[in-house]
C-alpha cells in the first residue's frame, strides 16, 4: 500500500516531489516511520514498473525530486495536444464576446455588436471554430438572424456544470468601484 501512496503522491504533484516531502506525507497518512532507504526502494520498484514499454510515462528523478513524465517517444502525440490547446486560447475580444453570449444567450450578432460597440464577425467566427459557441437557431425578427449560445465544450473548458454556475453581477463585491482600463497619473 505504501508503494501505491508514493505513486499517487508523485502523480498528483505538479512539480517534482522530493524524498523528504514523500516521507512527511507518508508519516502523516500512515502514522508509520518509513525510512528513506525504504522509500528509495519503493521508488526503484515504481521506476521499474513504468520502464515497461506498455506505459507511456516514466518515473524521472529531476530537480532534486521525482516526477512522472511522458516518455520521449511520445513527443509527437504530446506536441499535437499542445497545438490543439494553443488553438483554444482566447483574445480579450473573444472573452468579451463570450461573456456577452454567456449571460444573454440566445443572442444575435447585432445584439452583441450593440453591446460591444464594434463589429464581431471575426470574433464570432473564431469562437465557432474553437467550439465555445454554437448556433442555436434563428430569431423570429426581420431577416431571421442567427442566434448564438454556449456549447457543451465551453462548460467543460471553464469547469462548470451549467450556465447557472456562472458568477452573477450581484456576487461580485464592490461592483460600483470597478473601473475599466488604467488610471492616468
Amino acid at each position: 500500500m505504501v508503494e501505491q501512496y508514493i505513486e499517487a503522491l508523485i502523480f498528483a504533484s505538479d512539480t517534482s516531489l522530493r524524498l523528504e516531502e514523500i516521507a512527511i506525507c507518508l508519516q502523516t497518512a500512515t502514522s508509520e516511520d518509513i525510512s528513506d532507504d525504504e522509500i528509495e526502494q519503493y521508488l526503484l520498484n515504481i521506476g521499474s514498473k513504468y520502464a515497461d514499454d506498455r506505459f507511456a510515462i516514466e518515473l524521472v528523478k529531476t530537480g532534486g525530486g521525482y516526477q512522472f513524465l511522458t516518455k520521449k517517444n511520445m513527443q509527437p502525440i504530446i506536441q499535437q495536444l499542445h497545438i490543439q490547446r494553443s488553438k483554444k486560447k482566447l483574445s480579450q475580444a473573444s472573452l468579451e464576446t463570450l461573456s456577452i453570449i454567456a449571460y444573454r444567450q440566445p443572442i444575435t450578432k447585432l445584439e452583441i455588436e450593440q453591446i460591444r460597440g464594434v463589429n464581431c464577425d471575426y470574433t464570432i467566427q473564431k469562437l465557432l471554430e474553437k467550439d465555445f459557441i454554437t448556433i442555436q437557431g434563428k430569431a423570429e425578427g426581420p431577416g431571421r438572424p442567427i442566434l448564438y449560445g454556449l456549447s457543451e465544450y465551453f462548460l467543460d473548458y471553464f469547469g462548470i456544470n451549467s450556465v447557472l454556475d456562472l458568477p452573477q453581477l450581484k456576487d461580485i463585491e464592490n461592483v460600483d468601484q470597478i473601473e475599466i482600463g488604467e488610471k492616468a497619473e
